[in-house]
Formats: C-alpha cells, sequence, structure tokens
C-alpha cells in the first residue's frame, strides 16, 4: 500500500488507522477471492458478507442506526473505497451501493424510515440500491419521466429505470419520480421500494466489467405514501446532497484502481527482460512510472482535500454559514474536480501500465485487463467527466 504519512494534513490518527485495518482486511479477506468469475452475483455478495462482517458497511450510515459515525466521514468512505478498489472493484461496488443506496434515507427519512431500513444497512443483511437513470434520463437528471401519481395512501409508479447497480439483487431502491410532471424537477419525489412490490420486474444488464446491473420496470406498482422520502418535490435536492456526498468517493476508488497498476507495471518492469536488459532499466519506461506515480499523487491530494472540505463543512456548519462567500461554490468545485481529475488520470495511468506489459496486458484474466475494464465506467457514472467540467465552468462563471 503506498505511504500515507504525507496526507496527514487531511487525515486523522483514527484514518490511518482505518486505512491500515482496512488494507490488511483486504489482503486477507478480498484479494484471494477477486478472480474473475462468470456467474459473479455470488461473488458479489459474498464480498457484502465479508465486508459487512468486518464492520466496515457501518461506514455508511450514522452512527444513530448502527454506523460509526454521527454523519458520514467521508474521509473514511474514501478511504475505505480506494483500498477495496485497489484489490477488486466488485469489492468496492458493494461497499459504495450500500452508501449510495441509504444516503438518501440518512439525509431525508424520518425516524421511522431510518429505523426500518438503516441497520439492516449497516449489517449487510439489506442490500441497498439508487434508481435514478432512465432511457431519456441520465446526466439530465430533471428529465425523469418514471411517475408517482397519488391515489389515497399508496402512490402509483409506473415507468423505466436502467443502468441500475444491484439491480435484482435489492432489498429495496430509492426511486426517483415525478409526482407532479408539470413542474419538471421541481416536481421530482424520492420514495423507498422495496424488493418484491406487485408491479415491481427487473432485467439484469450486461456490462464490460462484472456489475451486478439492470433494468427497473414499474407497472401500476403500488408504494405506501409511508415511503416518501421528505415531502413530495423534495427529490432533486436529496438526488443533489447525495451525489455531494458521493462524488469524491469514486475518484477515491479510481485512485485505488490506478494505484493497482502501478504497482503491477513497476513488479513487471523489473522482471521482464528484454534485449539483455529489464525494462525498467529503459529511460522510457522509467519515465513512464514517474509520469503515472505523479498524477496518482495530484489525484490523491485533490481526492482528500475535497473529502476533508465536505466533512469540516458538515462539521462546522460552515457551509450553510458562509455560502454567500463562496464556501459552498468552494465545495461544489473541489468534489467535482477531484471525480473529473482522478477518475480521468486512472484511466491514463492504467492504460499506460497495460502498454508496458505488452501482449499480456491484453490477455484475458491478467490483472491489467481487468482494470482497463473496470476503470471506464467511472468517467461515466455519478456524472461523467463532461458533466463535471459543465460544473465546474458554471461555478467558475457565476456571477
Amino acid at each position: 500500500m503506498p505511504e500515507t504519512p504525507h496526507l496527514t494534513t487531511y487525515l486523522d490518527p483514527a484514518h490511518i488507522a482505518l486505512a491500515d485495518a482496512v488494507e490488511q482486511f483486504a489482503i486477507r479477506e478480498i484479494e484471494p477471492h477477486s478472480a474473475e468469475q462468470a456467474d459473479y452475483i455470488p461473488q458479489a455478495l459474498d464480498f457484502l458478507k465479508r465486508i459487512a462482517a468486518e464492520g466496515l458497511v457501518r461506514y455508511v450510515v450514522p452512527a444513530a442506526y448502527g454506523g460509526v459515525h454521527a454523519h458520514l466521514d467521508i474521509r473514511s468512505l474514501c478511504l475505505v473505497r480506494q483500498i477495496l478498489a485497489r484489490h477488486s472493484a466488485l469489492a468496492d461496488t458493494m461497499f459504495a451501493m450500500q452508501g449510495l443506496g441509504s444516503c438518501p434515507i440518512s439525509i431525508a427519512g424520518n425516524d421511522e424510515q431510518k429505523q426500518r431500513f438503516l441497520p439492516g444497512v449497516a449489517r449487510g443483511e439489506s442490500v441497498a440500491a439508487f434508481a435514478l437513470t432512465e432511457p431519456e434520463a441520465g446526466s439530465d437528471a430533471a428529465g425523469v419521466q418514471t411517475t408517482a401519481r397519488r391515489e389515497g395512501n399508496e402512490y402509483r409508479l409506473d415507468g423505466h429505470k436502467r443502468f441500475i447497480s444491484n439491480a435484482g439483487i435489492a432489498g429495496f431502491y430509492v426511486v426517483f419520480a415525478k409526482t407532479d410532471p408539470a413542474q419538471g424537477r421541481k416536481g421530482i419525489s424520492a420514495m423507498i421500494v422495496e424488493k418484491g412490490r406487485a408491479g415491481l420486474a427487473t432485467r439484469p444488464q450486461e456490462v464490460m466489467a462484472p456489475h451486478p446491473i439492470g433494468e427497473l420496470e414499474f407497472s401500476n406498482c403500488r408504494v405506501p405514501v409511508a415511503n416518501l422520502l421528505g415531502n413530495e418535490g423534495e427529490g432533486y435536492s436529496i438526488l443533489l446532497r447525495t451525489l455531494e456526498s458521493f462524488r469524491t468517493t469514486v475518484g477515491a476508488a479510481a485512485l485505488g484502481m490506478g494505484e493497482r497498476a502501478l504497482i503491477e507495471a513497476s513488479r513487471y518492469t523489473k522482471t521482464r527482460v528484454q534485449f539483455g536488459k529489464t525494462l525498467s532499466e529503459f529511460q522510457g519506461l522509467r519515465f513512464g512510472l514517474a509520469e503515472m506515480a505523479t498524477e496518482l499523487e495530484a489525484a490523491r491530494l485533490l481526492v482528500y482535500q475535497a473529502a476533508w472540505s465536505l466533512d469540516y463543512a458538515r462539521k462546522t456548519g460552515v457551509s450553510g454559514a458562509l455560502a454567500a462567500k463562496g464556501a459552498e461554490r468552494a465545495l461544489i468545485l473541489s468534489s467535482s474536480m477531484a471525480k473529473l481529475y482522478a477518475t480521468e488520470a486512472a484511466q491514463r495511468v492504467i492504460d499506460r501500465g497495460l502498454q508496458m506489459h505488452g501482449g499480456l496486458g491484453v490477455l484475458k484474466g491478467s490483472v491489467v485487463e481487468r482494470l482497463y475494464r473496470e476503470i471506464r465506467a467511472l468517467r461515466v457514472y455519478e456524472g461523467t467527466s463532461e458533466i463535471q467540467k459543465e460544473i465546474i465552468a458554471h461555478q467558475l462563471l457565476k456571477s
């Protein structure tokens, strides 16, 4: 594991201890089981069981409902994701989705909803899912077409979601739907839909790397009004607050994957002999390794500076108090920059690491080949790189 003392500006001693503990856990419980499997759903659920048994899933929910911290500690989430992703992207996915899928409940749920869903998430007994994306709504979250029409004490949910992580294996879905289609984003609401409800059908989808993902079809699906998160029309705000919490952690996962590519490339160039000397003796490859390490260091600092800023703002209330002076703007900029740069840098690092392996790099089943497929999705989900650039530019140009 790369050394972390240079991050002590942003990490507390408890964070350093957490990182060490997660690394030892991942070496012991994740790495031996990380080989890609044709039927990866049992592997995914096994990873969640192991992560939960170690107590790591407790970091994604508040302490009052079985978690560790009073509020989500973004630096802890980043450290866990970074280290898990270094060993297995699938393990990272299962951890991350427990957080992303339950975060709207932590943010906007009432006590009854939190008591009903969050302890099971923390124990890994209930698999969480976040259901936003649709055929006509992805980057344009306000374009959601799924509707939830109130009829007495129920909503009638109709619509189609796709690219939903944990579709088919989740115990519940936080679904974003329009309760007032005429109001655009102001008409979006968030509600909890448990598995097994009549009118909910799931279909698996296949993507380039092992990932439990699929489609949801709602057809006259009846959902109790008691499952509404917050008030009608607050769904878009809940969505933004959730993504603000987890966007930086995507950069951390990308960082972990990039670190693994650098580790693999360094090992390989020290042992592979060509033209009578090891690859590590060729200046071009040495410079390549140096550039990879520098990109990862820049990503590491951006990610943990952003995570520290989010944690500090929540702890002190500085976000709301100083919004007029630019604090909120700075938080948005730092999290979007961290996600943008870390995911793009990791893609470059992994591509270069694969190139250093030559033919072995494209051999199915090699670590760098697996990383090459796994990293690609991180530049897309939770806000594409292009959306992050738009967010950054918008903040810079605001008068």
